[in-house]
């Protein structure tokens, strides 16, 4: 995961400082996952590493939906890019959908609902796949915007 975020980085890097700033803190996120490790036990000792996660996890999310998916929308209404727009009206619901886990766990762990390790160990690997793909849904959208955006300027 982290290794997609760094091409992310490297393909989207300084193409915008929103984006800049959003797939830092995908960076961040994936880092404060994969430091709770993968097993109860390791989960266990991490009720602060856990917080830490959710926290990033909702400035993430949150970032994706009041931010940077609107400015890239409005960046295709002002190009006319109706293939841009297609795509996001097709991802965005698997988007939102993904984004409902990741607060619903969130929730949970606010309130303290964490000391079942074996279940909040099992819903935190379903949740990181399911940031996998998202990671990967955003990738596309900001890559079919970027690309589409990128031609009307060159030929100016």
């Amino acid at each position: 995961m982290l290794e997609s975020c760094q091409n992310a980085q490297e393909r989207w890097g300084g193409v915008n400082l929103l984006i800049d700033r959003w797939l830092q803190e995908r960076h961040e996120l994936i880092k404060s996952f994969d430091a709770l490790g993968n097993s109860p036990e390791a989960l266990e000792a991490q009720t602060a590493g856990l917080q830490r996660f959710c926290e990033i996890l909702v400035d993430y999310v949150s970032a994706g939906h009041f931010e940077v998916y609107e400015q890239l929308t409005s960046e295709a209404k002002a190009f006319g890019d109706t293939r841009g727009l297609e795509l996001a009206d097709t991802l965005y619901p698997r988007i939102d959908a993904i984004t409902k886990v990741a607060l619903a766990f969130n929730d949970r762990c606010d309130k303290g609902d964490y000391a079942d390790t074996n279940s909040v160990s099992a819903e935190l690997n379903h949740l990181g796949q399911l940031l996998h793909e998202r990671f990967e849904l955003e990738d596309c959208l900001i890559e079919v915007l970027h690309t589409s955006h990128q031609e009307p300027a060159a030929a100016v």
